[in-house]
């Protein structure tokens, strides 16, 4: 270190030899010393500054914080001091301490920039933009090649709402060094924050194939992905990003709950476990885990995952939950409920308060119950995108339908209708929880059936032709087209062997009548019913993933809503085309599946199989269920739910007289 000038010749002499000290290796000799001299000097700062520095490379943070303030107190104006001063502050997390080290007013003094800059970095770690923004400034001011401080700079504006601003720096930076793959990284965000998501994007495919080896470029690419709901593409790239990167476990966490969103189940469970291998602490993986479990119905595994998690010691609350899953399981439903006592509101709220609503149904504690069920579905109307917003919409557009739907309006449809290249499929339609997903099972068992269980090809489909309002001017070429490529989606699922018969199993295809008649007049329905009021109930108390259409379960008087306006939409269709239909009815089909069954397949013109009633085996050989029937299917047929709405009566009367008509209807009592 070298002295001041104006230091006393004692200090001066002392400094000389402990330096000497220390670079011969002897530090115990050099700090006895430099303490041995402050007393006595008449400016010890240099000597304190000594100290910090044998503190600091001793390890010893906290003495070299103490020394070096000491230091600072006595010259405040002395750079290199306050540069040392607050790096130690920063290694012992001191941030604020170190921001007030590094004022605005020893920054302009610094010809050197370093404090200037450490005031940036330090502003902008501390959330304190605008001061970030200005220390950034005033060092490119007289270092414009400075790249870092324009990237910096960038993200300060950025945070301030700057997007212009922010742009430009980070322009700037990239311009200054294009090599850098974070910084370009910062200025696709800033574009994406700033709206500009098409820039962004070709920002970030660019940069992936500049910089093969990184994996946060792709990153940030699957994050646009995702924000703009493009599930399909943001797959690829984050399993690209895994590639790059396969022991960040955050990523393999993304992976997993990507691949369960695209309903690949054994390649879900492939990277929960592999997170698990990385991270065993990773809660959100044993959760995830479980539920891919839960919903492939491989409930059996929950006890060997349990164990494997006590064994790496995991949290006590998703040890509890984990463990409340394997109650349900067994039916010990009271000690599932003893479980979630232990599970903390931040794991998995909305299906905690879910699974305590079903333990206490089963226990019959009825009104607890409702509770609970209606805790979660707040819980879920609660979430961002506005889930009730999104169901309203719904049943705006089915009244609005439904006015439409006059006989004028059929009269006015193009009667230019191509002859069909293919059988017409079978659609299964039913509001949900009407048994849908037992029957679509049963109908699996058949040899000569191929079902689609709630698969996207009609939807796509009504949304490439422009949906309802096209259906009148659809001319044959339209719709020869639509049925090609329904054929085409079908395709892509599962394939169609000839002489197979297509069904298209989605309850609320209830809706879709006019759209399915317009392209396949042939088309035949199998119809689910149930009484309204367990409908409705089941509905409720069903964990749906949230849609336009599901996002109606979470308050009665909207699930009560789209009932009306689901089998008012069916009735008007029935009275404006030729609708073959069959009924089934869910209570005759527990009472007796071969009874039920037998005229359905005679009515499909299928021969009989028996084997197509064991409905279990064909559960458990299918693999994932979509449907929040999944626990249900593969047990015995079960009847404790028929009637069940009697018990929740009380708190179904709001909803009874939109029930009653139809109740009355399909020959069911309230």
């Amino acid at each position: 270190m070298a002295t001041a000038p104006t230091l006393d010749p004692n200090t001066a002499e002392a400094l000389r030899e402990a330096v000497r000290a220390a670079q011969a290796g002897d530090l115990v000799r050099a700090r006895t010393l430099a303490e041995g001299a402050v007393p006595g000097s008449a400016d010890p700062a240099p000597l304190h500054a000594f100290l910090g520095m044998l503190s600091a490379r001793a390890g010893d943070l906290a003495g070299a914080g103490g020394q070096l303030r000491l230091a600072h107190r006595a010259r405040p104006g002395d750079m290199t001091i306050a540069c040392n001063l607050i790096a130690v502050l920063i290694d012992v997390g001191d941030r604020e301490a170190a921001l007030d080290v590094a004022t605005q007013e020893l920054a302009s003094a610094d010809p050197t920039l370093r404090v200037a800059r450490y005031r940036g970095f330090l502003a902008l770690s501390l959330d304190r933009f605008a001061e970030a923004a200005q220390a950034y400034e005033f060092v490119l001011a007289r270092a414009p090649q400075d790249f870092e401080s324009w990237n910096n700079l960038g993200n300060a504006r950025s945070a301030l709402g700057d997007f212009p601003g922010s742009i430009a720096a980070l322009e700037q930076a990239v311009a200054l060094d294009p090599r850098a793959a974070p910084t370009r990284v910062n200025l696709a965000v800033a574009l994406r924050t700033a709206g500009r998501s098409s820039d962004a994007e070709a920002i970030l495919r660019t940069a992936a194939t500049d910089f093969p080896e990184d994996p946060h470029v792709l990153h940030e690419l699957y994050a646009l992905l995702k924000a703009e709901g493009r599930n399909a593409e943001a797959l690829p790239v984050i399993e690209a990003a895994v590639h790059r990167d396969p022991a960040n476990a955050g990523m393999q966490f993304e992976l997993a709950v990507e691949y369960g969103v695209a309903l690949e189940t054994a390649k879900a469970e492939t990277a929960y476990l592999r997170v698990l291998d990385l991270d065993p602490s990773w809660r959100d993986a044993w959760l995830g885990l479980a539920i891919q479990y839960e919903h492939t119905n491989r409930e059996e595994e929950f006890a060997p995952l349990i164990a494997r998690a006590e064994g790496n010691h995991l949290d006590v609350g998703t040890l509890s939950f984990l463990r409340a899953l394997e109650h349900r399981r067994a039916k010990r439903f009271g000690e599932g409920l003893a479980s979630l006592a232990l599970v903390p509101p931040d794991i998995e709220p909305e299906r905690t308060a879910h699974l305590k609503a079903t333990l206490l149904d089963r226990l019959g504690r009825t009104d607890e119950a409702f509770e609970w069920f209606d805790e979660t579905a707040r819980r879920h109307a609660a979430d961002p995108s506005e889930p009730l917003k999104h169901a309203a919409t719904l049943r705006d557009e089915l009244r609005a339908e439904l006015a439409t739907m006059t006989p004028e309006w059929v009269a006015g449809w193009t009667r230019d209708v191509p002859s069909p290249e293919h059988p017409a499929p079978v659609f299964l339609v039913g509001f949900p929880r009407s048994g849908t997903t037992l029957l679509d099972t049963i109908l699996m068992g058949h040899p000569d059936t191929v079902v689609l269980e709630e698969k996207p090809a009609l939807n796509l489909v009504d949304e490439a032709i422009g949906g309802f309002a096209k259906l009148a001017t659809m001319n044959a070429g339209e719709i020869a087209a639509a049925r090609a490529r329904y054929f085409d989606e079908v395709a892509r699922i599962a394939p169609l062997a000839p002489g197979r018969m297509l069904i298209d199993k989605s309850p609320l295809f209830l809706n879709k009548v006019p759209l399915i008649k317009r392209l396949f007049p042939d088309a035949r329905f199998i119809l689910a019913l149930r009484h309204p009021c367990d409908v409705l109930l089941s509905c409720f108390m069903s964990n749906f993933k949230l849609n336009r259409a599901m996002s109606n379960f979470l308050r009665l008087e909207d699930a009560a809503a789209l009932y009306d306006l689901s089998f008012s939409h069916w009735e008007r269709a029935n009275a404006l085309f030729p609708v073959a239909a069959h009924a089934i009815v869910y209570e005759r089909l527990i009472e007796n599946m071969e009874a039920e069954v037998c005229p359905l397949f005679d009515w499909l013109g299928l021969e009989w199989h028996a084997g197509a009633l064991d409905h279990s085996r064909t559960a458990r050989s299918r693999g994932l269920i979509t449907t929040a029937s999944y626990s249900q299917v593969t047990e015995p047929i079960y009847k404790r739910a028929a009637g069940r709405w009697h018990r929740y009566r009380a708190h179904l009367e709001p909803v009874l007289p939109v029930l009653a008509p139809w109740a009355e209807k399909f020959g069911y009592r309230l």
